[in-house]
């Protein structure tokens, strides 16, 4: 009984640790105090301790209770505070470094096969020879088929230096390889397709806010500034956000330095943050197109409400998801984390995001094939003819509408500072009013 006894008051201590924050929050609002707390702790105790000893199946413990227990508290309260056992948290992690261990290719679930879109640049499945098209059927001996995507994403991934087995099908000549691949430190471009389209009319796709994504853009920019930029479209679209302090160093560069860019507000009034442009503010003064759409969201409304909000851009597609709360993470024992929204985004203006999220200036909302087909387009290498895409890819390319009219958008600015005799970079984007005006 003695032993019973200890055990159960060291798991009420741990217990107190993991929800001692969220019930002081809940205290200022209801008024509890601090015996309140400690009343409420012993309850859960006690039912804690009658779930461990009674219940039909003894194979449950006062560990995986516990963690049921705190999973269940953090989903009553939102659907984006969460506990992150240790494997998740360091994925979350990952993501955010853009750094991984693996080899290096992008895959995808395609007629029930798991299938390489492409081999990254650089990486061991490059160097070991991957195609786009190639089917993987076994990692280390384990067949794929019955397997989920995120299941053989984690048999690639790995510490770097350690070895991986795939077993391949190469579906142009029925060919069966397997090549065994030395794992190596994968960094993941958030920033692509940086290309000029026409007339000094520049694209910038962002798939992602991580710790690097600021300096990725800067670098695009000057790439394209080099190229004879006169006006840009950013494109936001299916992308589901990332850090904060990311989507402010993306933000700034359309900024002049000290301007307001977001800032957050919790429960206290004393508890507003504001971000505004620092350092690496630029003031990139050329018309700009932002292209959002349902799957746009947290750190990717962000940066299109600020430049929406600011009137330095006009913004295309449709309206985004609506993620505008702030996810803190506080670090609990072994590798663990709690996930709990703390605040909410707003604009410079003090618009809302969450729940609403950004409305665009020109609405082309997308049938969800054409949307799912533009998306797959996106992501494939470049082929030398529509035939030959269609025949490799089971459709035909389609127009990315939605980017026609974002360019369409800075033809008219640039109409708008011929028409007036003013440089292209103070040009006022239909419906929208520039960084720097005349």
């Amino acid at each position: 009984m003695f032993r019973r006894n200890v055990i159960t008051f060291v798991l009420l201590v741990l217990v107190m640790q993991f929800t001692f924050g969220v019930y002081l929050l809940g205290q200022r609002r209801g008024g509890g105090s601090r015996a309140d707390y400690y009343n409420h702790v012993s309850h859960f105790g006690t039912v804690l301790e009658i779930v461990r000893e009674k219940y039909v199946d003894d194979s449950v413990d006062y560990e995986s209770l516990t963690r049921a227990a705190i999973d269940g508290m953090l989903k009553s309260l939102d659907p984006h505070s969460e506990l992150l056992i240790a494997s998740k948290f360091e994925d979350l992690r990952s993501h955010t470094a853009q750094e991984y261990g693996g080899i290096g290719v992008q895959i995808e679930r395609r007629d029930d096969r798991i299938t390489v879109i492409a081999p990254i640049a650089g990486t061991p499945g490059e160097e070991a020879g991957i195609m786009s098209g190639d089917q993987i059927i076994r990692v280390d001996g384990q067949n794929t088929e019955r397997m989920s995507l995120n299941e053989i994403v984690q048999l690639l991934r790995g510490k770097p230096r350690t070895r991986v087995t795939i077993t391949l099908h190469r579906p142009q000549n029925g060919e069966i390889l397997e090549k065994t691949i030395t794992r190596q430190a994968i960094q993941v471009d958030s920033v692509r397709d940086a290309a000029m389209l026409e007339d000094g009319i520049g694209y910038v796709r962002i798939t992602q806010f991580g710790e690097r994504t600021g300096k990725e853009l800067a670098a695009a920019l000057d790439q394209l500034e080099a190229e004879g930029l006169r006006g840009l479209v950013l494109d936001l679209r299916n992308n589901p956000g990332g850090l904060l302090t990311a989507s402010v160093d993306v933000a700034e560069q359309f900024f002049n330095r000290g301007e307001l860019i977001v800032y957050t507000q919790g429960r206290d009034e004393r508890s507003r943050w504001e971000s505004r442009a620092g350092r690496g503010a630029r003031g990139f003064s050329y018309p700009l197109a932002v292209l959002i759409n349902s799957g746009s969201a947290s750190a990717s409304e962000i940066v299109a409400g600020a430049l929406s909000d600011t009137r330095r851009a006009v913004v295309v597609g449709e309206t985004s998801f609506g993620k505008g709360s702030v996810q803190s993470i506080e670090q609990l024992r072994n590798g663990e984390a709690l996930r709990l929204t703390t605040a909410y985004y707003y604009t410079p203006g003090g618009k809302v995001i969450h729940e609403k999220g950004v409305e665009p200036d020109i609405v082309i909302e997308l049938p969800m094939e054409e949307e799912v087909n533009l998306r797959i387009q996106r992501n494939r290498p470049a082929v030398e003819s529509p035939e030959e895409f269609e025949a490799r890819f089971g459709f035909a390319p389609v127009k990315d509408r939605q980017l026609e009219a974002a360019v369409e958008a800075l033809r008219g600015a640039f109409l708008f500072a011929e028409k007036h005799e003013i440089p292209r970079q103070l040009a006022e984007v239909p419906g929208a009013e520039t960084a720097a005006q005349p």
